[in-house]
Parts: C-alpha cells; sequence; structure tokens
C-alpha cells in the first residue's frame, strides 16, 4: 500500500485540538503542529517525534511540503485562518462552527470554489456511525414520514465564555437534524434561553424548527445539567428511532415500530415495546471523520460536511441567535436563492449537494445523495445517480449517465453519450445492488463521444481516451488510449496535445510550453508533469492556452510559460 504523505498541519492543539492531533498522527499524515502558545507545544513529546512545531502561521502557510491544513483554533479566528489557507493553497479542515457569521461562510465557500480547494467542517456527529445508519433507515422509509426530531445535548461544564451554548454544543444536532430533514433549512427558527454563570453568554438554549415539509425539530443544549445526555428520537408515521450516545455501542441504536395503534373506535393508542436493536459496527466517528477529509483531498470530490453544509448549519445558528437575543422572537428563514443553475426541465433532488456556479441543462437529473462539485457544467439528458461524486469543473456533454460508484475528480471531460457502467455481470433477474463496482476518473481526464468505460477501471489523470474506445482496463495518467478494447497510442499533456518524447525522454507541449518526462517504473511507463504536479489547477494564463497555440503554428512562439 502506497504510504499517505505527511502533509497536513493542525493550528490550535490545545484543548479539542490534542484529538485531531493524535488522529491525524496515527494516520501518518501529521507534518506540523502549529500554536500561539510554547506551553501547549512542549506538550507534545512522547509519540509526536519528527513532528515540526510551529508558533507562526506564516510559515505554516508558506511551506510547501504542507497541502492541508486542519484548523481546531478559537472559533472567532476560523474565518480568517480558513481564507488565508485556502488562499494559499490549502485544503482546509475547520472546527465547527465553520465561522461565526453567514456573510463569512459565504466568503469562505466563495474562496474554496474560486481556489479549487477543498473546505470541510468539523461536523463530527455526522460521521459516527449510528447517524450514518439512522439516516439510511430515513431514507428507506422504515420510520414512514418524519413529523418530529428532538435532541438533548445536555452536561456540567465546560463553561465558555467567548461563546454561548447555542453556538458551542448545537452545531452538531443542527447538522444531522438537516441531514435528516433532507438537506434543507427550516422556514421558522425560536430560541429561549438563560445566562447563569457569566452573564449575558447563555449557559442553555432550546432551539425550535419548523420546516416547509411539516416536519417539526428541537435542541435542547446546557452545559448547567447535573447529569449527561446526548439522545436523538426521530419520529415518524410508522415508527420511532432513538440514537443514545451514552449506552454501549449495541445498545445506541434501537427503531421502535408499530409505536401508535388504533382501538377499535379509531382512537391511538401507545405500543410500547423493548423496541429492536440496530447492528453498527462501533468505530470512532473523529478517524471516519479525518479519514474522510483525507479522501476528499485526494479524489477532489465535496466532502460530506463541506463549506455548503456548514453554510447551511450557519444560516440556523444565525437566527436562533437573533431570536435568543430578541426573547424568544420567531425568526423566518429563506431558503435564498439557489446558488447554481438549473433549467426548469432538469429535476434537481432537494438531498443532492450541487456546487455554486454550476449549470445543469435539460431533461437532466441529480438524484438525492449526489454530489456535483462547483463550476461544473451538464448538458442535457443528463443523470447523476445516488451515491456519484463530481469533482469541481467537470464538464458532462448531453446524454451521459453516472451511475453509482463512480467518482469523478476535477477538470474531467466527459464527452457526448459515453457509457459508464457498474455491474461486470448484470442480469434482470439477479439483483446486485451490493455489488456496485467503484470506477474512478481522475483529474483533468477526457473522454471522448461515445466510448464506454467498463466498471472497475481508474482512467489516469489527464489521459485521453478517443471517441468510441472501450476502457476495460485502467490507464495511466497522460496516457493517449483508442480502439475496442483500448489500447495505448502515445501520450497526451494536459491541453490535449500529442507529446513526443525523444532519446531524453522529455517532451515540451506545443501549446502552453510546459515540460513533461517519461520514465519507466516497476508498474510501467510513466508521464510527469515538470513544471506543475499533478493535483495544482493550471495558473490562469495557461487556461486560454490557444493564443500560444497559433504563435507556436505560425513560428513565432516566445516560449515563456
Amino acid at each position: 500500500m502506497t504510504p499517505k504523505p505527511r502533509d497536513v498541519a493542525l493550528v490550535g492543539a490545545g484543548y479539542w485540538g490534542k484529538n485531531l492531533a493524535r488522529t491525524f498522527r496515527d494516520l501518518g499524515v501529521l507534518h506540523t503542529l502549529c500554536d500561539r502558545s510554547p506551553d501547549i507545544l512542549r506538550q507534545y513529546e512522547a509519540g509526536y517525534e519528527g513532528i515540526l512545531r510551529s508558533e507562526s502561521f506564516e510559515a505554516v502557510l508558506d511551506d510547501p511540503a504542507i497541502a492541508k491544513v486542519a484548523i481546531a483554533a478559537p472559533a472567532a479566528a476560523h474565518a480568517a485562518l480558513a481564507r488565508r489557507a485556502l488562499e494559499a493553497g490549502k485544503d482546509v479542515y475547520v472546527e465547527k462552527p465553520l465561522c461565526l457569521s453567514v456573510s463569512e461562510g459565504e466568503q469562505l465557500c466563495e474562496v474554496a470554489a474560486r481556489c479549487s480547494r477543498v473546505l470541510m467542517v468539523g461536523h463530527l456527529l455526522q460521521y459516527h456511525p449510528c447517524v450514518s445508519a439512522l439516516v439510511a433507515l430515513v431514507r428507506a422509509g422504515d420510520l414512514g414520514e418524519l413529523r418530529h426530531i428532538s435532541s438533548n445535548r445536555l452536561n456540567l461544564g465546560i463553561f465558555r465564555t467567548h461563546e454561548n451554548a447555542l453556538w458551542s454544543l448545537a452545531p452538531h444536532d443542527v447538522s444531522v437534524i438537516l441531514r435528516l430533514a433532507g438537506d434543507v433549512v427550516p422556514s421558522r427558527v425560536r430560541c429561549v434561553g438563560a445566562a447563569c454563570v457569566s452573564p449575558p453568554i447563555a449557559d442553555m438554549a432550546t432551539v425550535t424548527m419548523r420546516f416547509e415539509s411539516g416536519l417539526r425539530a428541537k435542541i435542547d443544549v446546557s452545559w448547567l445539567s447535573p447529569w449527561k445526555e446526548q439522545r436523538l428520537v426521530v419520529a415518524g408515521t410508522d415508527g420511532l428511532a432513538v440514537f443514545d450516545d451514552t449506552l454501549p455501542w449495541p445498545e445506541k441504536l434501537k427503531i421502535y415500530r408499530g409505536h401508535v395503534q388504533r382501538d377499535a373506535s379509531g382512537n391511538p393508542v401507545a405500543h410500547r415495546g423493548p423496541g429492536e436493536c440496530i447492528a453498527v459496527e462501533p468505530r470512532e466517528p473523529l478517524l471516519a471523520e479525518c479519514e474522510h477529509f483525507l479522501e476528499a483531498c485526494g479524489s477532489r470530490a465535496p466532502p460530506l460536511t463541506d463549506g455548503h453544509e456548514g453554510l447551511r448549519v450557519l444560516r440556523v445558528l444565525a437566527a436562533a441567535d437573533e431570536s435568543l437575543k430578541g426573547d424568544g422572537a420567531e425568526q423566518a428563514l429563506a431558503a435564498g436563492p439557489a446558488s447554481f443553475f438549473a433549467h426548469p426541465s432538469a429535476v434537481v433532488d432537494s438531498r443532492a449537494q450541487v456546487g455554486p456556479g454550476t449549470k445543469i441543462w435539460h431533461f437532466t437529473q441529480v438524484m438525492e445523495g449526489a454530489q456535483v462539485g462547483p463550476g461544473c457544467i451538464l448538458g442535457q439528458n443528463v443523470v447523476v445517480s445516488p451515491g456519484v461524486a463530481v469533482g469541481a469543473n467537470v464538464k458532462i456533454q448531453n446524454n451521459v449517465s453516472l451511475y453509482t460508484g463512480l467518482t469523478v475528480e476535477d477538470d474531467a471531460f466527459l464527452g457526448p453519450s459515453c457509457v459508464f457502467t457498474n455491474v461486470s455481470n448484470p442480469r434482470s433477474q439477479v439483483v446486485r445492488r451490493s455489488l456496485y463496482e467503484e470506477t474512478r476518473v481522475r483529474r483533468g481526464a477526457t473522454i471522448g463521444a461515445n466510448a464506454t468505460i467498463v466498471c472497475g477501471t481508474t482512467l489516469g489523470r489527464y489521459c485521453f481516451v478517443a471517441a468510441g474506445a472501450v476502457v476495460t482496463r485502467d490507464i495511466p495518467d497522460y496516457a493517449l488510449v483508442v480502439g475496442n478494447p483500448a489500447r495505448q497510442r502515445g501520450w497526451m499533456s494536459r491541453h490535449g496535445q500529442r507529446l513526443d518524447f525523444g532519446a531524453a525522454a522529455e517532451a515540451v507541449c506545443p501549446e502552453s510550453g510546459l515540460r513533461y518526462r517519461l520514465v519507466e517504473t516497476a508498474s510501467g511507463p510513466q508521464v510527469t508533469c515538470l513544471d506543475l504536479p499533478e493535483e495544482s489547477p493550471l495558473p490562469e494564463k495557461l487556461r486560454v492556452g490557444r493564443t500560444a497555440y497559433r504563435e507556436f503554428k505560425q513560428g513565432a512562439r516566445s516560449g515563456d510559460t
């Protein structure tokens, strides 16, 4: 197995940061611990040998060995730190909340999209195996139509003096409730609370939410409770589900089916039973969350709790905070205009994630659970199935169906009517939904018109699949493949120009002037770009390459790259 690069810097190594430090260290990716307090940094001795310590955030931003920044500093510093890291070309993980204002959250999402960087929020509860199982129960209809969700997060301490209990404790619960509700914000929010320890900082708060669908939700948070409670109750027309994180793993998630029955007169009668324990494989949520961040950085697919998910949570928290300051006055919460364009004939499920600036054209369907990144173009008659992840700046031409099991990374081009599959041996009479095979289209790859990609294959970065080719095996980075079955016939540059490697095994793209090298490896020939890392976006001056190409064809190319 290829070792993961040690390229993560943790900014803020104090109270919660120590848990992130431990997890990233155990994953073998921690490069630098950064904190303004030398006393905190001195606490990291045994087990952290070889990991750099720094009191300078600027040094983290300037270090080319650091590609990812995890921020666990105080919430008031999140916006400034995250923005600077994104603009420095780093992928960013931010502990909850994303920041402390909606406007700051919108700016962070815009910066992440502009810089083609991953922005992820640490809504830890979303990565708890029991929450994943609960979401699956709701999506499968096991509870019927959702009616009410209640969440209690109570404990004694830790007392905060810079943020109230609403901002400190409720983001996790708001995040999960919005996911259960279909990734939509409520239409009305009300919040009441009390400040007992350090007025005016509220030590306890109760939030109520009303959704357009008729769903109601309530959150109780407090750090003044003599007992610890972390319980989520989801009530539907056909059943109740209870997630109690204080119980042992076998008992954490239960479902109560048929909790309301009718007597002979039709009156509702409570049906009390022991409940059915839902088997969930134990796994540390923080480990799953950190692994998800690393995977999103590698695949360039939007993470589950990306900046837009964090922004939805911010909208609810901000409305609740306004209500709290106004003695519980109900706040109207507009869903806001969509940040993407969808033609009136397109169908975009409310539980799909679509990034800003994306355009979705005639008769295209983006299904529940699909993820489409920012700046994409989906042509006519495109289908994006549940679980498909599409990165940023992907162009999908007409009549393309993306099936479950497919991941498409940033800057890929999918030509008209190209075909993907997700089962090697389909039979109409045999259900193989649990056997979908994974296919990955790596960053910058091009697939020509009417090409077929057989499932279980990986198309390398910036490879080029000719029109009508049938791909049955993995394709190396920058490779040109043609025919049926597809066979390699050369190498292509990032700009889609043939590379002519001479005796020195180096070639120059005639359109951009970027230099490439061909080397022999144990797994076969491999091409790398000498001027740009494979994961970096093209500089702005190389995005419009035709001018340089025309100059080359005219014999007047300046050579300035």
